[in-house]
């Protein structure tokens, strides 16, 4: 089992949107990846988007330029 470590998460309202934001953050070259919402929060659909904790301004200005939709962004030690 990996050692948990805080990451930056992203949790959106629907699954469209999920995939919508994995598209256009891969495209963009984010490193991070989809993943099940943790227990720890709860969205509105069960995915969010998991990067490092120092993407977090930069995933700020990508999602404000691009105009993405999203639930909320979180701090979580996953």
């Amino acid at each position: 089992m990996r050692p948990k470590e805080l990451q930056c998460v992203i949790s959106f309202h629907a699954t469209t949107e999920a995939m919508a934001f994995e598209g256009a953050a891969k495209a963009a070259g984010f490193k991070g990846r989809l993943i099940p919402v943790p227990t720890s929060i709860t969205a509105g659909c069960g995915l969010a988007w998991r990067d490092a904790p120092e993407s977090k301004e930069t995933l700020c200005q990508f999602i404000r330029d691009e105009g993405l939709a999203f639930e909320a962004m979180h701090e979580l030690v996953i």
